[in-house]
């Protein structure tokens, strides 16, 4: 695939756009709701739903106390990153019994962004399996919250044992140039592997 100048917007396109599906993914509460809507050039599709009662005991609220709404099913933006290159993103539903529906989701995308709250390592932590038993290229985006920690990008990668090649970018998923910026590396990164893969033919 040429991705030749995908991070110019506005940068002439040859051959018309192309649309590419990417997956938003991550653990509860670690913001993939939010970055769909705040980097979407449409209004999203979402579906969220009140947390009721009923869910207790079943949705893990711990570091999300103030946490009202959960995603049932997914959410849905795009966004242009230039003239000739679409992303169509999905947000997939965190809550464990939801979890069914990430393989449908999952058909036909290109690459994905596991979102991560360093607050809560280990909610992500299916997220990045589910990428590496699908084969799924995929870039962590470290979704900065309020009383986050700082911590040094190799105690995260090796907290969530991924390998050297998986980009790993700080981002504040309630903003749009920050959510841009990690679908921009997500690009690249996937620029590369195709490289990468053509290299070694």
């Amino acid at each position: 695939m040429d991705l030749k100048g995908f991070d110019q917007p506005g940068g002439p396109g040859a051959g018309g756009t192309r649309s590419v599906k990417v997956m938003i993914a991550g653990g509860f509460g670690t913001g993939k709701t939010t970055m769909v809507r705040s980097v979407s050039d449409i209004k999203p599709l979402t579906t969220e739903e009140t947390l009721t009662q009923a869910s207790a005991g079943v949705d893990h609220l711990i570091g999300v106390t103030d946490k009202t709404e959960t995603t049932v099913s997914l959410d849905f933006g795009k966004i242009s990153l230039n003239e000739s290159l679409m992303l169509y993103l999905f947000g997939t539903p965190g809550q464990e019994r939801f979890w069914f529906l990430w393989n449908g989701l999952f058909k036909g995308a290109l690459g994905a962004v596991v979102l991560v709250d360093t607050r809560r390592l280990a909610s992500s932590f299916r997220a990045i399996e589910e990428m590496e038993r699908q084969n799924v290229p995929f870039v962590v985006a470290l979704n900065v919250f309020p009383d986050s920690k700082d911590y040094p990008v190799e105690e995260i990668r090796d907290a969530l044992d991924i390998s050297a090649h998986i980009p790993v970018v700080a981002c504040d998923a309630r903003d749009r140039a920050s959510s841009r910026d990690v679908l921009v590396a997500l690009i690249r990164h996937l620029q590369e592997r195709s490289a990468v893969a053509l290299e070694s033919r």
